[in-house]
């Protein structure tokens, strides 16, 4: 836990952290069973559930869709999220979220969310949610772990906006914290990317952050299936396209590729992020990705 978010520990004056509705649990299995990928385990707790698998894409028809949802309707103080999603050996499934994901403003406390993606041998794993607004007060903490092998692939994409932006709240949140973190089999770290906003400390609008822009999306695709510089290559080559300001890399011991971009308003981001997923996607699988309409 990063001590700008711990530091705000406290009791609240509503529900506390543990409460029945404010530990939100959600574990996930997939197995490949027949000729598609199935849900074979599932445990829910309010205020975290899931909609029914669906097979939506036409490229895949194997893969199942699965859309993360929360009937609290937003992320308040005391919460305590985790997710984990396991994709077994020669698994396929996307998994996203039923919209933006809403911080709202803490004046106790603070909220976590911690996601654990394991995928086995061949397995195949999307994790996009959508985007996450953090309201002007709010102290949160994500932990996101991805272990897999080296025959595996994930993807995980993240969204961010300063604020609430058509209200014209940019970078009022207390604390934002998120790390990102990928591991082998074997428990060896390959890769993490932290990212720390606390604007009362330390400016959150420098050219190595959000600068003056109003939206940061970020894709990391873990991957073997094809060369590190091959996929660097395509995410560069959608981004160049889109005008915006974005870059494409390997990632630490070729195991894949990122990028990042940055962009004033969520629709030009979400189109680049779009660019950048379906090349992906046509590289990988030979097939396109389909629009992320909600099913």
């Amino acid at each position: 836990m990063p001590e700008p978010v711990r530091r705000h520990a406290g009791a609240v004056d509503m529900l506390p952290a543990g409460s029945p509705g404010k530990v939100g649990v959600l574990d996930l299995e997939f197995e490949p069973i027949g000729d598609r990928t199935e849900l074979t385990g599932h445990y829910q707790k309010a205020p975290l559930h899931i909609t029914r698998p669906l097979y939506p894409d036409p490229g895949a028809p194997d893969l199942p869709y699965v859309m993360l949802m929360s009937s609290g309707g937003g992320v308040l103080q005391g919460d305590r999220y985790r997710v984990d999603i396991s994709c077994g050996a020669g698994a396929s499934v996307h998994v996203t979220t039923q919209g933006a994901t809403r911080l709202y403003r803490m004046e106790q406390d603070y909220a976590t969310q911690l996601v654990n993606l394991a995928v086995g041998p061949g397995g195949y794993l999307e994790y996009l949610p959508d985007t996450t607004i953090p309201f002007g007060g709010t102290r949160f903490y994500q932990h996101i772990a991805v272990n897999a092998p080296p025959d595996a692939t994930v993807l995980v994409g993240e969204t961010l906006l300063a604020g609430r932006l058509a209200r014209g709240e940019r970078h009022a949140y207390t604390a934002y914290c998120s790390d990102v973190e990928v591991h082998d089999t074997t428990g060896g770290l390959l890769f993490a990317d932290p990212l720390h906003l606390v604007p009362e400390e330390r400016a959150v609008t420098g050219p190595a952050v959000m600068d003056d822009f109003g939206v940061l999306a970020s894709l990391y695709v873990v991957t073997t299936r094809r060369p590190a510089q091959a996929v660097a290559d395509v995410m560069h080559e959608a981004l160049a396209r889109t005008g915006l300001r974005a870059g494409a890399s390997v990632l630490p011991g070729d195991r894949g590729a990122w990028a990042r971009v940055l962009g004033e308003a969520s629709p030009e981001v979400e189109t680049a992020f779009m660019h950048v997923w379906d090349a992906v996607r046509r590289l990988l699988l030979g097939v396109p990705a389909p629009g992320r309409r909600r099913w």
